[in-house]
This record gives structure tokens, C-alpha cells and sequence, in this order.
């Protein structure tokens, strides 16, 4: 018996409530961008500078009890985790990161040893083999080039759906991968989660992913533009989003319960990315099909290919939908 989240064959009108769906969107990015200049992000260590302690102990590292003993110490953000050494096998090896001190480029000396003392009282062993520091101007580049990779990707995905598609496509893709990045940038100002690098690599992958259900969407839409020549516009991206639903809801799913289990399973170090993954696996699903396609429908696309075989999709057209 085979599961099936969505029927085989669907016939839901997806522009029934156009101006609910997609008003809802720019809506929703509207209160973003407004969340985002009154409020702000919560940056972490990356982007606001700090110091890095690398510390070695031959006790098992509880990580729990490092943040205990450090919070005494009223540094602010401390980031711990623990990383493995394969020069040093035998060492339990970590990594804090406490943000730097209002007025300081980074934590004082004095700061440090207090660090150092803290930590010693788990374990009187332990060694520090490296302080590093990263101030306010170097952070401020990251900040810089972490926007540059963004807009780029974007910029990339514009030129690559021009190219195979047409260029209402790919208006289309970048208004959904732009509603998705907005949408996202948005939830981590109203809800103050630390934003770091890895929240950067988890835009990236999100603009990746929702590219990956659009162009789906995308390939079905220009396959039967050709087939059905005498159809509606708006009939044949209707046939072309339901044709495609089974496989879009199926990924989405799996790859949810994929990241669920790492939310509630993988520790604190990586949920600010895993939850930024999830909310934009949701984000992007819905965008594919409710911004990407309004988009197509308001702009007219062509219809005037010169495909000599009307049969005759994308890589993508003989999905088992």
C-alpha cells in the first residue's frame, strides 16, 4: 500500500483566492520590512565581533555545566560547542565565543583570565591553546559580504531562468526566492533568534530549494503552454500546479521530518539554522505556488515558442506527479 499525502489526480482552483494568497504575501513582506528596521536582528558573535577560547580537557565536555559556570560572568551572548580534533584524539576539545564587551573591541585580559578560571574550576587540567578576537570592523565585512552572496544568488537565478525560460519565468522566480529571503530575514527580527553565519548558509540553501520547487512548476507550465494551445492562461497553470502538487507536498514533508528531528535532536549549536531551513521548506513550498505562479498569470507569458514536438518537455516534464 502506498502513501499518499496528496490524490493522484487534483483539481484545485489555486487562483480562486488570488487576492488573499498574494495580497497575503506582500503583506506579510511589508510587515517584515517593517519588523526588520524597528526592531532589528539579533546578531551573533560573527557579526557583532567577540573573542574566540579554544579549550582542551581530558574530562567529557558537558556543555551545560561550561555555560553554568560562565554565567556568573554576565558576558552576554556565549556560544560553546564542542569540536573534534583528530590531531588530538584523546582531547575533548571546544569552542567558546563570547561577544565583545559595549565600548571593546573584544573581552579584556582581565575578562579572560576570569574565563579561564571558571572554566578551570571544572576542570583544574584544562588548557587554552588559543584566544582569538574578531572586532567591530571585520564584523561589519562578514555583514557586508553575507548580503553580496545573498543578492548574487539571486542575481544568478535571475539570469538562469531567463535564459532557459522566458523572462516573465523569470520575474516570477526571483519575486518568490525575494518573498521567501524578505519572509525570513522578517520571523528572526520579530521572534530576536540569534542570526550568524550559519543562518546566511541557511538563506542560500532556502533560495536553492525553493528555486528547485519552482523550476518544477515551471518546466510543467511551459510543457503544456505548448500542449494546450487553446486553454486559458490561467487554466493551464491551474493543470500545470496540480499536475506537479503530489511531488511538491511529498518533498516538502520528507524533508520536514528531516529537519524537525534535527530541531528537537541536534542541540542548540545548529537550531537557529535547522529553524530557518523549516520556515523556509514552508515558505518556499507556498511561494512556488501561490507567488510564482500569480506572477506568471499577471504578467501574460508568451505562448509563441518554436517547439517542433508539443510532447516534448524539460528534464523535469515526466515526473511522476
Amino acid at each position: 500500500m502506498r502513501l499518499k499525502l496528496v490524490p493522484t489526480i487534483t483539481n484545485v482552483d489555486f487562483f480562486k483566492y488570488t487576492k488573499v494568497t498574494f495580497g497575503g504575501s506582500i503583506l506579510a513582506m511589508i510587515a517584515s520590512i517593517g519588523i526588520f528596521f524597528m526592531a532589528g536582528l539579533n546578531y551573533g558573535i560573527d557579526f557583532r565581533g567577540g573573542t574566540t577560547i579554544r579549550t582542551d580537557s581530558q574530562l567529557a565536555v558537558d556543555v551545560a555545566k561550561y555555560r553554568e559556570a560562565l554565567e556568573t560572568l554576565n558576558l552576554g551572548d556565549i556560544s560553546i560547542t564542542q569540536v573534534t580534533d583528530l590531531a588530538q584524539p584523546n582531547q575533548n576539545v571546544t569552542q567558546i565565543r563570547i561577544q565583545a564587551q559595549e565600548g571593546d573591541e573584544a573581552i579584556s585580559n582581565e575578562v579572560i583570565i576570569a574565563v579561564k578560571a571558571a572554566l578551570k574550576g571544572l576542570d583544574n587540567m584544562m588548557t587554552f591553546p588559543q584566544v582569538e578576537s574578531v572586532g567591530p570592523k571585520v564584523s561589519g565585512e562578514l555583514i557586508q559580504t553575507a548580503v553580496i552572496a545573498v543578492f548574487l544568488a539571486i542575481v544568478a537565478v535571475l539570469f538562469y531562468i531567463w535564459l532557459r525560460f522566458e523572462w516573465q519565468f523569470s520575474v516570477g522566480a526571483v519575486a518568490a526566492l525575494v518573498h521567501d529571503v524578505v519572509l525570513t530575514i522578517g520571523v528572526f527580527s520579530l521572534l530576536q533568534i540569534k542570526f550568524d553565519l550559519a543562518i546566511i548558509a541557511a538563506l542560500l540553501t532556502i533560495v536553492g530549494y525553493s528555486l528547485n520547487d519552482t523550476v518544477v512548476v515551471f518546466d510543467r507550465v511551459r510543457e503544456n503552454l505548448r500542449k494546450y494551445k487553446k486553454k486559458a492562461l490561467k487554466e493551464v497553470l491551474n493543470l500545470s500546479i496540480n499536475e506537479t502538487l503530489s511531488r511538491t507536498v511529498m518533498t516538502s514533508v520528507t524533508t520536514l521530518i528531516a529537519l524537525i528531528s534535527l530541531f528537537v535532536l541536534g542541540g542548540d549549536v545548529i537550531r537557529g539554522f535547522v529553524f530557518a531551513m523549516i520556515w523556509g521548506v514552508i515558505v518556499g513550498t507556498y511561494s512556488s505556488v501561490f507567488v510564482a505562479s500569480a506572477i506568471l498569470l499577471k504578467l501574460n507569458v508568451t505562448r509563441d515558442w518554436s517547439a517542433k514536438d508539443v510532447n516534448t518537455g524539460g528534464q523535469f516534464s515526466n515526473i511522476d506527479a
